[in-house]
């Protein structure tokens, strides 16, 4: 396990359950596997400055309310509230809704990209980690996925359980009903075959491994520093003041890009062997 994912361990656990395949029960936590490093910013009232804020209120009497003063309501006619305690709430789970139960398992290649919706780290509770192990290196042996099930809060989540060298990445799924229609048709049209060759000579140019470390945020860096202008009194001044051409000859456009990338990629491999 990496120093990274060492520290996830103390991290919130977002979801607490245990993966159930058929008779076999493993005890894990689900924890958060990205972080919001953007840049958020506060509302302000544009001639004070200062911060607007937001109240709950009864719409009755309109005393002000806190969290502990607020409850589930369902809206079944106008007005008109059936209130669901969480006790309620807990009671309808069944034995298979507090595990995250494996229904069936796939091929990784099967699962289309498209129904992913957040990933969180699985991490096995203590006494739990030989079956984790043994879930994780057999499903990366045949290159499965399982397919499962659980309920978090009040939704029933579709999820994937993925494994990875490191350990099993959990994916919330949409539901298939969730998944909006594409909302135009893209025309499939005959293609010159010169122009395809040159655009697969431009994508085998620019084809290189995936290392995800190589690439950061490079807006919210120009964010901070304008930021930090701002603070020191300095006007702000524009990144670019270019704007994109427009693509009037596709083959043109091609092959100039062609040649950009390959005096890209000479430049990359001066670079790294040293050579002027």
């Amino acid at each position: 396990m990496t120093e990274k994912n060492f520290e996830v361990i103390y991290m919130a656990v977002a979801h607490k359950g245990s993966i159930s395949m058929g008779l076999v029960l493993i005890p894990v936590g689900m924890y958060k596997a990205t972080v919001d490093n953007d840049i958020h910013f506060n509302q302000l009232d544009k001639e004070s400055k200062a911060r607007i804020r937001y109240k709950k209120y009864c719409s009755h009497c309109g005393k002000e309310v806190t969290s502990k003063d607020i409850v589930k309501g369902y809206e079944y006619e106008k007005d008109r509230y059936v209130v669901m305690t969480d006790e309620e709430l807990e009671k309808i789970k069944t034995k298979k809704d507090r595990t995250i139960h494996i229904i069936q398992f796939a091929k990784m290649s099967e699962v289309n990209m498209i129904y992913f919706e957040k990933d969180y780290y699985a991490v096995p509770d203590a006494g739990a980690e030989k079956a984790f192990e043994l879930l994780r290196q057999a499903m990366l042996s045949l290159k499965k996925v399982a397919v499962a099930k659980t309920v978090m809060g009040t939704n029933e989540k579709l999820l994937v359980l993925y494994p990875t060298k490191e350990g099993i990445i959990v994916k919330t799924l949409f539901f298939h009903d969730e998944i909006a229609a594409v909302p135009k048709t893209v025309p499939r049209m005959k293609l010159d075959e010169n122009e395809l060759s040159m655009a697969k000579m431009l994508i085998e140019n620019m084809t290189k491994p995936f290392v995800a470390e190589n690439y950061h945020d490079e807006y919210q860096e120009r964010l901070r520093q304008a930021i930090m202008k701002k603070i020191e009194g300095q006007e702000i001044v524009s990144a670019d003041a270019g704007s994109p051409a427009n693509v009037i000859d596709l083959m043109d456009a091609l092959r100039k890009s062609l040649e950009m990338s390959e005096k890209k990629d000479k430049r990359s491999h001066k670079q790294l062997t040293g050579t002027a």
